[in-house]
């Protein structure tokens, strides 16, 4: 097959997994299934016990993994409100720092003592599955009407877990194979915790540069503000891998900054990024189940796995989410939902290649074990946080967001023009406009309300679920946008029907 006749293919096959995959979400949901599973499946299907396509590269699958996980985490940071994170910050990062040596810890030593494994082999399992997943965490708790600074903690926690958790298990692994890293365990503990605050650092000054930018430069077509975005982002991460920083902490904060900026046309580019991020998902599953070789799992393998992944979810992970919430006071109902919601995905898939592509000595059975525990635990606990979470009382009936603000920028800062959404209880309804004081030289251009638009009078009422489109001069951009989220108007009057 020629070079081109082999991309021809690739672009007929590739759109078509997609396409097939997306579908897969819907019936996934309908089944109340994570679809990231199905995606897992759909991948073995395709490979070498089903449809016979062959890929066994652990490296090449480490670095397409890594790649992936970069594009989920500048998703999950640019859909990341900041007013949600910051209450759970403290939190968050303390389950990704001490809650992943908890969980190393606990199950180096069940994996040893119950499960039977070598020493250095149980540290290696426990190390892959320390961290929490950020594409089952984005994917599945979005669905949720949970409190801001619970979903925020686990957001947090999957963003920031994957940095220490990469850098142990490179560690252990190069102990695996006889050669240890310097400096013992305090040389690594502090290489972690250096890399973590570098990352940290790259990234918020990264995203503070990237909205200095890009709210002081018109680009000649919106669709250019999501792609800069997102390339943005990623650079971070390729800057931080460079100077020897975590790029994953790294991308994850540059994101959220960016996120958080009041860039023109956030929503949409929240929207390509969450396309992106979908996307990123799909591949790096369907790749990690072409990897796997359903005919090496034995019966063994998924008694480990099942084992295992019990073991995690009823002792290993309520006691690291006890030791790390006791600090900040979280409520048990709250503190129950943290253990159960400990989702593990494509991160521990993507790690335990790490030792396979290191040539270690049973790294395939690491990696089938890590397989099958993955969607055990996945597989149990995904399905049930809806239910769980009501249980907990922990549901916030109706629960949105009051305002949408988004600004877009017309040509040379001039102005900007705004779209205004009300949903939920905004003190907006049922407002006539001639009770708002709005800032000044600002006007409310059109009211698009259901199918029909008009231009708006003083006596007009605002309903819920009303659309606004606002002009204002270019630096009134804060103030139009502080009037609409946070003020209340000078007087209220009933809606009129």
């Amino acid at each position: 097959m020629s070079g081109v006749d082999a991309i021809n293919f690739v672009m007929l096959i590739a759109p078509l997994v997609t396409v097939v995959a997306i579908g897969g979400v819907r019936v996934g949901s309908r089944l109340g299934l994570p679809a990231l599973l199905l995606f897992l499946l759909f991948g073995m299907v395709l490979g070498e016990s089903g449809f016979g396509f062959e890929f066994d590269d652990a490296t090449i699958a480490q670095g397409l993994g890594y790649a992936a996980l970069v594009l989920i985490l500048a998703e999950g940071g640019l859909t990341t409100k900041w007013e949600d994170v910051r209450p759970s910050i403290g939190l968050a990062t303390v389950l990704a720092t001490v809650g992943v040596v908890v969980t190393i810890g606990l199950m180096t030593v069940i994996g040893h003592y119950a499960l039977g494994l070598p020493l250095i082999l149980a540290l290696l399992f426990g190390a892959v599955n320390a961290g929490t997943d950020a594409a089952a965490v984005f994917s599945v708790l979005r669905g949720i009407p949970l409190p801001g600074r619970l979903r925020a903690a686990l957001e947090g926690e999957s963003g920031l877990n994957d940095a220490p958790t990469v850098l142990i298990v490179t560690a252990a692994t190069a102990l695996a194979v006889g050669a240890p890293p310097a400096g013992g365990v305090a040389g690594v503990a502090a290489m972690v915790v250096a890399q973590l605050v570098g990352g940290i650092a790259l990234g918020v000054l990264f995203g503070f540069l990237g909205v200095f930018i890009l709210r002081r430069f018109a680009l000649p077509a919106a669709g250019l503000y999501p792609l800069a975005a997102l390339a943005w982002s990623v650079l971070a991460y390729g800057v931080a891998t460079q100077i020897s920083v975590s790029g994953f902490a790294a991308v994850y904060l540059c994101a959220m900054v960016l996120g958080n900026g009041r860039l023109p046309h956030r929503h949409a580019t929240q929207a390509f990024a969450e396309g992106t991020g979908w996307i990123a998902q799909i591949g790096l599953f369907v790749m990690l189940g072409l990897l796997a070789s359903p005919s090496r799992i034995t019966w063994d393998t998924v008694a480990t796995g099942v084992v295992a992944g019990l073991f995690l979810t009823f002792v290993v992970r309520p006691v690291a989410v006890g030791l790390c919430a006791v600090w900040f006071r979280v409520p048990w109902r709250e503190q129950a939902f943290l253990s159960w919601a400990g989702l593990r995905g494509a991160v521990p898939i993507i790690l335990a290649t790490v030792p396979m592509a290191a040539q270690m000595e049973d790294a395939d059975e690491l990696f089938d074990v890590v397989l099958v525990f993955v969607v055990v635990y996945t597989a149990l606990q995904a399905p049930s946080l809806p239910w769980v979470a009501r249980r907990l009382g922990l549901v916030e009936a109706g629960a949105c967001t009051a305002v949408e603000v988004e600004p877009a920028p017309m040509d040379e800062q001039r102005a900007d023009l705004f779209k205004v959404t009300l949903t939920g209880e905004s003190w907006l309804t049922g407002v006539p406009l001639r009770s708002l004081d709005l800032p000044a030289d600002t006007v409310i251009a059109l009211v698009m309300r259901g199918e029909k638009s008009f231009a708006p009078e003083e006596a007009t009422v605002l309903r819920r679920h009303d659309e606004l489109l606002v002009l204002a001069p270019g630096e009134q951009e804060d103030a139009v946008e502080r009037y609409f989220t946070t003020v209340a108007p000078k007087e209220s009057e009933p809606e009129q029907v």
